[in-house]
């Protein structure tokens, strides 16, 4: 390397490794000084490919491998719903549910069940009241003894609709007007079906 490219601020060592990296180079060649109009409308040559470093046969089985196509990642769980919470829902349909001013399409009452047999009825009925294209249903849970704060169903069926296989289905749940059976009962806001 000529003494000219020399930097005074290298170090001996910094010096020495400079001249080592630049000892295999060599000076671009200049460019013509003009380009003639056939010379202008020709595609530049293509460029030459660079091989990657390393191992070529390991990259080129990688390559030559088939890639498989990425699996569409599973759609999250819904949240958990509570009394009045209205994800997915409008708000004036929200409203109308929550006055029971929709039209009530179906009604499921729980009383006399046993807690297996009320959640197996529950899971079989929103799956019916959806498959048949009903959207606004009651479930009638009972107050309980309220002096023990309600009954065990009507504890049970918020968490029953929030399980993943009834989640699904609802958009929304809140509790009844006193007309449909207040506290002792629930408005149910179904999907519509999917065909």
């Amino acid at each position: 390397m000529a003494p000219k490219d020399r930097d005074p601020n290298l170090s001996g060592d910094e010096r020495a490794l400079w001249e080592l990296v630049t000892r295999d180079a060599a000076p671009l060649k200049k460019p013509p000084r003009s380009v003639s109009p056939a010379a202008k409308s020709e595609a530049p040559p293509a460029p030459h490919p660079v091989k990657p470093p390393g191992d070529s046969a390991k990259r080129a089985v990688r390559r030559a491998a088939p890639s498989t196509p990425a699996k569409p990642s599973p759609k999250p769980p819904a949240p958990n719903l509570g009394h009045g919470d209205i994800a997915g829902v409008d708000k004036r349909s929200a409203e109308r549910m929550r006055r029971g001013r929709m039209a009530i399409e179906g009604t499921l009452d729980l009383h006399g069940y046993t807690q297996d047999q009320a959640r197996s009825a529950l899971t079989g009925y929103l799956a019916r009241a959806q498959d048949v294209g009903k959207r606004c249903i009651v479930v009638i849970t009972g107050k309980g003894d309220i002096t023990q704060g309600g009954g065990i169903i009507r504890a049970q069926v918020p968490r029953w609709l929030n399980e993943p296989e009834n989640r699904a289905r609802i958009l929304a749940f809140d509790y009844a007007q006193s007309k449909h059976g207040g506290m002792g009962a629930l408005y149910v806001l179904l999907r519509k079906a999917r065909p």
